[in-house]
């Protein structure tokens, strides 16, 4: 999952205004000021509790000149030494998402009335999905920008013509990974994200894949544990914030 990760965040700030991606010596770092005070589109991950030790100064001074006020820090929860680090350089543990994986082979395939995604996703759809689901104004449309999503990739769920369920999936190494999974208020209790996870996942499967992996908050978790997935322990997001 760690690896799916950190190959999944070299794409979140390309679509982004001024987005970037910086790469130390083991650590990754994406960079994306227009959306400086939120921490997820400025995340870390790293190799080893020593490769982030080497690099969290420097990491620090990036986020500052580029004006970010809050980033994280994406850390397994048996990394004592890396959480006791970024604790006395300033950092809070914001959240403890859930790791979670499935077997593919073992994932329910669609069903004959989940969502038809939309056969041409645009960037600015999933942007808004994802704002509208999360209340977030319009942070994920200055993340995601605008034009043509992959289809491949990208699956949005329309109601009356209108956005309204969005997942992402990425390849890698064998882990069809899940990102961006929302719904928008007034459409949700319609099985429509669920809907749009078996179809990625049976597509994933179709493509090689022989697992799944994502991050769940404490709300999403039962919904991916219907679906197939197991926890692995958590994932801790230690964030640093100015201001």
């Amino acid at each position: 999952m760690l690896r799916s990760m950190r190959s999944f965040f070299r794409t979140v700030p390309e679509g982004s205004d001024g987005g970037r991606l910086v790469q130390l010596d083991g650590v990754l770092a994406t960079v994306t000021s227009a959306v400086p005070a939120r921490s997820l589109p400025n995340s870390v991950i790293y190799e080893t509790e020593e490769a982030l030790a080497d690099g969290v100064g420097e990491l620090r001074q990036i986020y500052e000149d580029a004006g970010v006020l809050a980033w994280t820090v994406w850390v397994p929860e048996y990394h004592e030494r890396a959480a006791g680090l970024l604790e006395r350089d300033g950092h809070k543990l914001d959240a403890s998402p859930t790791a979670m994986i499935a077997d593919l082979s073992a994932v329910e395939p669609p069903r004959d009335d989940d969502p038809e995604p939309d056969p041409q996703p645009l960037r600015e759809d999933l942007g808004l999905i994802n704002d509208l689901a999360y209340g977030t104004g319009d942070a994920f449309q200055r993340i995601f920008g605008a034009g043509p999503a992959d289809p491949t990739h990208t699956y949005v769920a329309r109601v009356d013509g209108q956005p309204a369920a969005s997942v992402v999936s990425q390849d890698h190494d064998g882990d069809c990974s899940i990102w961006w999974v929302a719904t928008v208020p007034e459409a949700r209790g319609r099985g429509l994200a669920p809907g749009l996870m078996r179809r990625a996942l049976a597509d994933g499967r179709a493509r090689g894949c022989d697992v799944t992996t994502l991050q769940a908050t404490k709300v999403g978790r039962p919904v991916y544990e219907r679906l197939g997935y197991r926890g692995l322990g958590s994932i801790q997001m230690w964030e640093r914030r100015r201001g």
